[in-house]
């Protein structure tokens, strides 16, 4: 069994030790909470992330779940103590063990069947950008800063997914760059290159996130979940799998209880009345 394990494994929130998680009529928010080390993470912290998202799925209720860390920061990446420090003593099969649990936290993020939005107001460094780059939206405030720090640290820059989510986001030519050099990426150049989905000013980017995940939330929850679904299956795909793989999809929702309500709503004149199912 792996050693590394997290918290209890129920969606209450006092029941998580290493991160806030609040529920809100459909919407999670789920907070890093080291404002003192930069919401820096340890291996509970990764631990509760990797058992709360597929928690989250199996609850039903949530449709949307937004990503923030608490003061001055996003998250700073792997505590330089509690991880970096610790892994120096490590075998390579604990190594592995250690390395897969962050990875499953990113699978985690980009296969939990609701959007996800990362609220991003400073520094997203390290593994706290790798978090943000899976999120399905990214919204910051001009003190937004990327660095993809792990070569710094003499290690692949490919880290927890990094390599096949960032060229994907921002293309081959800039992922190499901001993967290759650890370079922080601030604000404005983010916004240039993809990297963020919506720039809002200085200190909006929680209620902005927020905003979103709300009318997310209140929208079709089972279109959202497909479209995510097949955004990631269809990377990989040469196109006229894609194609039938989009109609077979299309098949199944064309016989969802919302897309009933679409053409109710419409012949009636009214706003319509999502379901999710």
């Amino acid at each position: 069994m792996s050693p590394f394990t997290g918290s209890a494994h129920r969606t209450e929130a006092e029941e998580w030790r290493n991160l806030r998680l609040t529920l809100d009529n459909g919407v999670a928010t789920v907070t890093l909470a080291r404002p003192e080390k930069l919401n820096a993470l340890t291996f509970g912290a990764y631990a509760d992330l990797r058992d709360l998202l597929p928690e989250l799925a199996r609850d039903g209720s949530v449709r949307t779940l937004v990503l923030g860390g608490e003061g001055r920061g996003f998250c700073s990446g792997g505590d330089v103590d509690d991880i970096i420090g610790a892994t120096l003593a490590m075998d390579t099969g604990e190594l592995l063990d250690f390395n897969r649990m962050t990875g499953q936290v990113v699978r985690a993020l980009r296969e939990c069947p609701f959007p996800v939005v990362a609220a991003v107001h400073g520094v997203a460094a390290g593994a706290g950008a790798v978090l943000a780059l899976a999120a399905d939206f990214r919204v910051a405030d001009p003190s937004a800063r990327f660095a993809f720090l792990f070569t710094r640290v003499g290690l692949s820059g490919g880290d927890m997914g990094a390599a096949y989510l960032l060229p994907r986001v921002v293309g081959l030519g800039h992922a190499t760059r901001l993967l290759m050099l650890g370079e922080p990426v601030r604000a404005p150049e983010a916004e240039r290159i993809g990297l963020i989905s919506e720039l809002v000013d200085e200190g909006r980017a929680p209620a902005a996130a927020a905003a979103l995940a709300r009318r997310l939330a209140e929208g079709p929850a089972l279109a959202y979940a497909q479209t995510k679904a097949l955004l990631t299956a269809e990377l990989d795909m040469p196109l006229s799998a894609a194609v039938e793989m989009d109609a077979a999809t299309q098949a199944l929702l064309m016989n969802s209880a919302d897309y009933a309500e679409f053409h109710a709503a419409f012949s009636e004149k009214r706003p319509p009345k999502w379901q999710g199912r």
